[in-house]
């Protein structure tokens, strides 16, 4: 894709900021930790092959050759990471053109987001220079690029395996997070962009890049407030046409309105017309970033997206049965009462003492894999049935089980019967493992999760989130637009 509005060099694409030969953190040190310091050592956990140093102050930072400016390096600088006060931001500009950078990070805060009418004069100084020298600015204060297919990282505990999600966010820490907290679940990135004050890359050019990016399936978002109304909304439009978009809105509030422009300088449109917006091209919002996991977890394993919102509800337990039964169709999902055929189907092979098989079907031997399979298979021929899901761990996993949920065998054995379930009734298996509050369970608990993520099944951490998110993309599959229109300047008055 090709940006329009450089002027006097050679046009950078995406494609080529997502990919540097050479990597230059201005502003690392040998004797603190911080950001910096942070993605140099990132960079080199990931080996990265090219990474450069800038400090005059020292000579080497964590084992590496510290340079004194961009110009003494000898490799090519493709991307500039910068961590210094903003004050000395434009003479640093005019560095990165003489070397020919194609991008540049600012991590340090202080400008427009401060409320200082000169520091807002400081980023339009920036971007003109960034325009003179053919180079792109990424922020200010923001964390940056993370791109694991080519080891661009700002962050070392973050899984390198790529995968088919992007997500683009105006908040730092969120940036980092999500890739972190979503680990466990399965979940992988193709690129992810922190862009902060949104000087010069900004939300409609990420959203347009990655609804055309071959490598991303899944569009994720957080997002504070946006430049150009117009825009966003034809964006948005195409990008969720070809793929899922989820949007986390930041700012809601009068208290998150302000926050909001402290943070990135953002000022908030109405929450009313985004919501409405969102609605009309069918992206679907998320509140909070566990939220976010959810949805990114039932678009990614939920496979095949059930038709309907029917569940088998299969467990063990009466108390946690009848909870579960409340918590699913609170949140909108349909338990549709067994017949009278199902029922006694179910109970020739289940024991009847102690059991509900109304929906939730609930029997004493649920725990075991022989028990699961047959259930399974009985009531994924259940026409009114569109999804099974499984729930375990009401009460602590590793207190009932003596060590049996995390054996080999039964996980084998289990996750085996609900992948041949999925294949014979074309009918998918939702997994809602509740983690326990002590350590000996969570131990089993973290076993457990980690064989069925790997298997490929969704898992989920209560049955209310699990309802939640497969509500909410059901109904999105589903939706019809309408219409709305968004204002086209982000200075539109704010409010709910």
């Amino acid at each position: 894709m090709k940006l329009t509005d450089r002027t006097n060099k050679k046009e950078i694409t995406l494609d080529e900021i997502f990919a540097p030969r050479g990597i230059a953190v201005v502003g690392a040190s040998a004797s603190n930790i911080g950001f910096a310091e942070l993605v140099v050592h990132s960079l080199k956990e990931a080996k990265f092959p090219a990474v450069y140093p800038v400090n005059p102050k020292y000579k080497e930072v964590l084992g590496l050759r510290c340079y004194s400016s961009l110009s003494d390096i000898p490799g090519i600088v493709d991307h500039v990471v910068v961590n210094i006060p903003a004050g000395k931001a434009l003479a640093l500009l005019d560095e990165c053109a003489a070397k020919s950078v194609k991008s540049v990070h600012f991590f340090t805060a202080g400008f427009g987001e401060s409320g200082y009418k000169e520091r807002a004069e400081l980023e339009k100084e920036m971007l003109n220079k960034a325009k003179a020298g053919g180079f792109r600015i990424i922020g200010p204060n923001c964390v940056g690029l993370f791109v694991p297919k080519n080891r661009v990282v700002n962050h070392f505990q973050t899984p390198l395996e790529p995968g088919p999600v992007a997500f683009i966010s105006q908040s730092g820490g969120h940036a980092q997070n999500l890739p972190l907290f979503s680990a466990s679940r399965g979940i992988r990135f193709s690129k992810v962009v922190s862009y902060g004050n949104a000087l010069d890359v900004d939300e409609n050019e990420l959203l347009e890049y990655f609804s055309k990016d071959p490598e991303t399936e899944i569009i994720a978002a957080y997002i504070e407030g946006v430049k150009d109304g117009k825009r966003f909304s034809k964006v948005l439009r195409k990008a969720a046409a070809r793929k899922p978009v989820v949007i986390y809105k930041g700012g809601r509030t009068e208290a998150g309105r302000r926050a909001a422009f402290g943070h990135t300088a953002s000022v908030v449109s109405s929450v009313a017309v985004f919501d409405a917006l969102c609605r009309q091209m069918k992206a679907i919002q998320v509140y909070n970033i566990e939220e976010m996991i959810d949805i990114l977890v039932a678009l990614r394993f939920v496979n095949p997206l059930p038709k309907g919102t029917g569940v088998a509800l299969i467990g063990a337990g009466g108390g946690p049965s009848v909870l579960a039964g409340d918590e699913m169709e609170k949140e909108g999902l349909n338990l549709p009462c067994f017949s009278l055929e199902t029922q006694a189907e179910l109970k020739q092979y289940l024991p009847v003492d102690g059991s509900i098989f109304i929906n939730p079907l609930d029997t004493p031997n649920l725990t075991s894999p022989d028990a699961i399979a047959t259930a399974m298979q009985i009531l994924g021929k259940v026409p009114g049935i569109h999804m099974l899901v499984y729930h375990l761990g009401f009460h602590p996993i590793g207190s009932w089980g003596l060590g049996q949920f995390s054996s080999e065998t039964f996980l084998r054995q289990v996750i085996d019967s609900m992948m041949d379930v999925i294949q014979t009734s074309g009918k998918p298996v939702l997994l809602a493992l509740r983690p326990p509050e002590d350590l000996a369970g969570m131990e089993e608990f973290l076993v457990a999760q980690k064989a069925f993520v790997a298997a490929g099944l969704p898992v989920f951490h209560s049955l209310h989130r699990l309802a939640r998110a497969l509500k909410r993309v059901i109904v999105n599959s589903n939706s019809k637009t309408a219409s709305v229109k968004l204002p086209s300047q982000a200075s539109h008055p704010t409010g709910q």
